[in-house]
């Protein structure tokens, strides 16, 4: 028996020895994307550290990701058209394609086994098999009289293995059935001028469209997809008083709480905020800039803004019941993202022009950790995976 146990041991060093990596689960692994170098740092959260630096993603300097089922692998969305899976477990490049020229994010399906892409050029979406990246299906977003191509902003999975997005230049959103052998795609016009960006509420029953052109904001109930597409919100967006707009909002920002929505509103130094029943304005909130991100912490106590520049250097934390602010931070020039942890405990901030990411404890509002990084931006972390539209 002791000779076994010494034999055991020897054969459990010898990989060790030999580098390879250390038995781990995903669940607390994320990436943050370094805009700068086309690189991406792997992180863990447990202990608030980086594990591996992966290189040669391209350009990375508007970048998206998502995660595999499974929480091992996460697939990166570059600006040109670059898809890259990545093994977090290996800490490398697993496989990457090119396959477009100019792309601007992706989604994942439902079960976990399609990739799509949605892409400016040329305008459309493609879809590929999320183990070995073979491509599955092209779809070409053209409208109108000729063979013009849109392109595609706002795409999102949704339930019943769906893709929802929306057509830039044809002021259309499409939905992708994927559910059956041949995809069937549902398309709804004049849904609104210049759609330029989407989301799918966390219960995947509500897609909204922001647009660009015009007030409003487009939703389309995936329940009664039937019913066709509404406006809503006649009275957000640039307002008749055309304000200069410093960096467009992102909507997949937008915090959900379970009878509100906190949103950012175009153009104006304040935080919207909606029921969620009529869709109908509530309040607004001042805050210190033009919002960005509005971020509600996971059990829907808090919800964070970031801001547009000349005012990217802060980030104020709202209480949601009182709608008061209770603190204003300041975690380094440029802050680009937030990302809460898991259970929502600490927020992972980047802050871009001061190369570093700075997390915080969410009750204390103390910074706790800050990490030095090349230029980050983006911040995911793997429960993205199990969570719809991210």
């Amino acid at each position: 028996m002791k000779r076994f146990a010494t034999g055991l041991y020897a054969a459990l060093l010898v990989p060790l020895l030999a580098g390879a990596q250390p038995l781990r689960g995903t669940g607390d692994l994320g990436v943050v994307i370094e805009r700068a170098s086309g690189t991406v740092q792997i992180v863990e959260t447990t202990g608030q550290s980086t594990l591996a630096q992966v290189n040669g993603l391209g350009d990375l300097s508007h970048a998206s990701v998502v995660f595999s089922r499974d929480q091992r692998y996460a697939y990166v969305f570059g600006r040109d058209g670059g898809l890259t899976k990545i093994d977090l477990l290996s800490q490398k490049i697993d496989n990457r394609i090119l396959q477009s020229g100019n792309s601007i994010g992706g989604a994942i399906s439902q079960d976990g086994r399609l990739v799509a892409v949605s892409n400016y050029t040329p305008g459309g979406v493609k879809v590929f098999d999320a183990d070995s990246l073979a491509l599955v299906a092209d779809i070409p977003a053209r409208y109108g009289e000729g063979d013009l191509q849109s392109k595609v902003v706002g795409l999102v999975d949704a339930p019943g293995q769906k893709f929802v997005f929306s057509l830039y230049d044809a002021g259309e959103i499409w939905l992708a059935d994927f559910s059956k052998q041949k995809p069937a795609i549902s398309r709804y016009k004049n849904i609104g001028k210049q759609p330029y960006d989407g989301l799918i509420t966390p219960d995947g029953r509500y897609y909204i469209a922001g647009l660009f052109g015009e007030d409003g904001l487009a939703l389309l109930d995936l329940w009664h997809p039937e019913d066709g597409v509404k406006k809503i919100l006649s009275n957000y967006g640039r307002g008749s008083e055309k304000m200069p707009v410093y960096k467009m909002p992102h909507l997949e920002g937008w915090a959900m709480t379970d009878e509100y929505a906190f949103l950012p509103a175009v153009g104006r130094n304040e935080v919207l905020m909606v029921d969620r029943r009529n869709w109908q304005q509530l309040a607004s909130i001042p805050v210190h800039g033009q919002p960005v991100f509005v971020m509600a912490r996971p059990d829907g106590r808090q919800v964070w803004v970031n801001f547009a520049f000349p005012n990217n250097d802060t980030v104020q934390v709202i209480d949601s019941e009182t709608l008061q602010i209770i603190k204003s931070l300041k975690p380094g020039k440029a802050v680009l993202h937030m990302e809460f942890t898991p259970r929502g405990e600490h927020v992972w901030i980047s802050a871009r022009d001061a190369d570093k990411v700075v997390i915080y404890d969410t009750e204390s509002l103390q910074s706790l950790e800050e990490l030095p990084m090349k230029k980050p931006s983006g911040i995911f972390f793997t429960n993205r995976a199990h969570r719809t539209g991210l």
